[in-house]
């Protein structure tokens, strides 16, 4: 079982999550889910962010975790771990201290982790690399800012169009994603400043990325992302090694229209066999998974006509092959919340049923308690 227990780091005080297919942690800024996540990719892949902190030259012991742990989290994190920190993956404790120590241990990297601040990866149309990120930015960031820059620059051939390309995503995902999101401009590379820049065609004009709307802005790099993970094998990332895919908030900036899209593509992923977390505000994320718990137990064609129905897509077309065994797929959810000022515990809200005795359940982690506290207000004066 992928279970992933962290008690007394920073603000949490006890989370226990059991991970899917595909698990949704939800809950208020500042609760832990990102230093959750974090701690996940680093009991999986704490070999290669050695491997790579030392490639760049970062001075680091073995006898004091503090230069890890500032190199990883961010500058000043090290204060987090404490004596009372425990952290339990698949029933193995791991010591931050050991993990310094990297004998046995794979150097391939396994988590694909895509982070809440991705649109700082992007500087004038172009992905940073590793080492224009200083220590007050944590590992996730960079490393991601840095297989973005060597994915484009080597990954994709050399295209001059790289939104729509002919070569990556179904074409009723590529048409969902022009419609709710670039509206007939085309993502092009410009080279005409002596460097390779994303730019946004609109007819014979070429945009600079800061002009963007900021919704195409926050998606250009989970869309690239998405290339990184799916399509033709390049030889410069290996994707086959990549066994989990961390997707924080990627709602961020987007129509609720374009985060259907967004959905679509999470089920294009864990149909390629990757598992998947997603941190989440929205409440489509959750209404998504609602309707796949409560859809589930229908017979398998009319499974497959209701999510198509779902999701506006014809039953006769490719993309609609994405719900093929969808149903088999183990979905979690989890509240992260404050209880008092103990800390952050976790709260299993998988059921997402209405009508649960526990409030936690019931409003979805908080995400449906507006909607719901307006309609009484409404059926109240309405009238």
């Amino acid at each position: 079982m992928n279970l992933l227990k962290v008690k007394n780091f920073g603000p949490i005080r006890d989370v226990q999550v059991s991970l899917g297919d595909l698990t949704l942690l939800v809950g208020p800024q500042a609760s832990g889910k990102s230093l959750f996540l974090e701690l996940f990719k680093l009991v999986n892949d704490h070999a290669h962010i050695l491997s790579t902190l030392r490639k760049y030259n970062y001075i680091l012991s073995k006898n004091d975790s503090k230069p890890f742990l500032e190199n990883y989290f961010g500058e000043g994190m090290s204060l987090l771990a404490t004596e009372k920190t425990s952290i339990e993956y698949r029933n193995e404790i791991f010591d931050l201290k050991k993990l310094l120590v990297s004998k046995n241990s794979p150097v391939s990297e396994s988590v694909f982790y895509v982070p809440a601040q991705r649109i700082l990866s992007i500087s004038d149309g172009r992905a940073k690399n590793f080492m224009e990120f200083d220590i007050s930015t944590p590992y996730t960031l960079r490393i991601f800012s840095e297989t973005l820059r060597v994915f484009v620059q080597g990954g994709l051939g050399n295209p001059e169009t790289i939104f729509p390309m002919r070569t990556r995503l179904k074409g009723k995902l590529k048409e969902s994603i022009n419609d709710t999101i670039f509206h007939d401009a085309q993502v092009v590379i410009d080279q005409s400043s002596g460097q390779r820049k994303m730019k946004l065609q609109v007819g014979n004009t070429r945009l600079p990325f800061m002009t963007w709307s900021a919704g195409q802005k926050e998606f250009m790099p989970l869309l690239l992302a998405i290339y990184c993970l799916s399509g033709p094998p390049t030889p410069v990332l290996k994707k086959e090694n990549y066994k989990w895919v961390i997707i924080e908030e990627p709602e961020m900036g987007l129509h609720p229209r374009a985060i259907e899209t967004v959905i679509l593509e999470i089920i294009e992923l864990m149909k390629a066999g990757y598992k998947l977390i997603v941190s989440t505000h929205s409440s489509v994320m959750l209404e998504f998974v609602w309707a796949l718990e409560n859809l589930r137990q229908l017979q398998t064609s009319l499974f497959k006509q209701a999510m198509c129905e779902l999701f506006s897509i014809k039953e006769n077309t490719t993309v609609a092959s994405l719900f093929d065994r969808l149903e088999e797929k183990e979905v979690r959810a989890f509240y992260f919340s404050q209880k008092g000022h103990k800390g952050v515990i976790s709260t299993d809200i998988t059921s997402l049923d209405l009508f649960s005795d526990n409030i936690d359940i019931s409003e979805w982690g908080g995400l449906s308690s507006f909607s719901g506290k307006a309609s009484e207000i409404v059926s109240k004066y309405g009238e």
